[in-house]
């Protein structure tokens, strides 16, 4: 046990380290989080030991987990539906062509330029046409862009690419039989009872000192996330479902989302994030770095030509087109979940799961800092809500 809490305390020394450095820098926390993962990842090799301690502790993982859960489903309910309805047009074809020029060009990349499988190239177009949500909502979040016309109709835009990355994975990967079905019918029952259940345990018992909002949210995110591990799916994708049904009452409630908020950035985000940067294997990386900035230059190269032409088409202004276009090219969340997929049931091999998470790695890490770095260079916008306007 005592060694348990030294781990935790080592790993929280690190969150707090990150967060000193982003403050300091004006950096991404997610940013500052992952680069300092992959530095003490490589500390801990580079003086003989496995690597960080507690990496593959069940309390660890179960942190990170977490984090990644409650990250996407802010995210998700950051979303405000009135807004969702008024720039449909917008968020579906910027998500569109953000998940199928990837998906389509990545695939061809992996299959006819590495020369691998036919399910492991599928594999590859599905991890990199991924967006991160969470390190678009945490960028949209520091820059106060989170409430803007603008930042809400990217994060729809971010909702739907990652939806188009759920779909193929379970399409191409995951088989259909009775527990999916099973998990369909009740995943999209409580979707539509959860939004009636919450307002009436808020109107019964409204800002009691035991937290029954954040209780009721997180038995949501816990329960149904059990059932996609039952199913054979992951527990990280229900929560940013949860998050749109919950979008309408939850977005409502400052204080709830508040107290959300500091437990998810404050105590969870970092273990996320850390541990992420920790997973990047240097030897892998130097085995091979060609095959790394080919997949890596692919998704980025991609990723532009899906979404710059219709971002600088609907906005007309280059830098919203670019920082949207950098936005949209970053990767980790979904990503590293379908490389796992694909290293768990054999789709891919040890080596080619290290390439294809180190690339998803550099996707979350380039642009954005490339994005930070162009926001401190650029003149300032017009009004994003102007922007949004047309």
């Amino acid at each position: 046990m005592n060694e348990l809490w030294s781990v935790v305390a080592l790993w929280a020394g690190l969150g707090l380290l990150a967060a000193y450095v982003s403050a300091r820098l004006k950096l991404s926390t997610p940013l500052v989080e992952l680069v300092i993962g992959i530095a003490a990842q490589g500390l801990f090799l580079a003086y003989g030991a496995d690597g960080m301690p507690g990496i593959s502790h069940p309390a660890i993982v179960m942190l990170a987990s977490t984090g990644a859960v409650l990250l996407t489903f802010l995210a998700g309910a950051e979303l405000d539906p009135g807004v969702l309805r008024t720039t449909w047009k917008e968020a579906a074809l910027i998500g569109a062509s953000s998940f199928l020029v990837p998906f389509v060009l990545c695939t061809a990349v992996a299959w006819y330029g590495l020369g691998w499988s036919r399910d492991a190239s599928l594999l590859v177009g599905v991890a990199l046409s991924e967006t991160s949500v969470a390190i678009v909502y945490s960028w949209m979040l520091q820059s106060g862009n989170n409430s803007t016309l603008y930042g809400k109709t990217v994060l729809a835009a971010c909702f739907l690419t990652d939806l188009g990355t759920v779909l193929a994975l379970g399409l191409f990967f995951s088989p259909l039989d009775e527990r999916t079905v099973l998990m369909a019918a009740v995943g999209a029952l409580a979707l539509f009872m959860l939004p009636r259940l919450a307002r009436r345990l808020s109107a019964r018992l409204g800002e009691h000192a035991s937290e029954p909002e954040t209780r009721f949210v997180i038995l949501a995110l816990f329960g149904l996330g059990a059932l996609a591990l039952w199913a054979g799916s992951q527990a990280i994708l229900p929560a940013y479902l949860i998050g749109i049904a919950l979008a309408g009452s939850f977005g409502r409630d400052a204080a709830l989302v508040r107290r959300l908020r500091t437990l998810t950035f404050g105590l969870l985000t970092p273990f996320y994030f850390i541990r992420a940067g920790a997973f990047v294997s240097i030897p892998a990386l130097l085995s091979a770095p060609l095959i790394v900035f080919v997949l890596f230059a692919a998704k980025l190269l991609s990723k532009g030509a899906g979404v710059h032409p219709i971002t600088r088409w609907h906005w007309r202004h280059r830098h919203l087109a670019r920082q949207t276009t950098l936005l949209m090219s970053t990767g980790l969340t979904f990503g590293s979940l379908c490389a796992l997929h694909g290293l768990s049931n054999g789709i891919i091999d040890q080596m080619q799961y290290s390439w294809l998470l180190a690339a998803i790695i550099g996707s979350a890490i380039v642009p954005t800092l490339v994005t930070v770095l162009a926001a401190r260079r650029a003149r300032p916008a017009p009004a994003l809500e102007s922007c949004c306007d047309n």
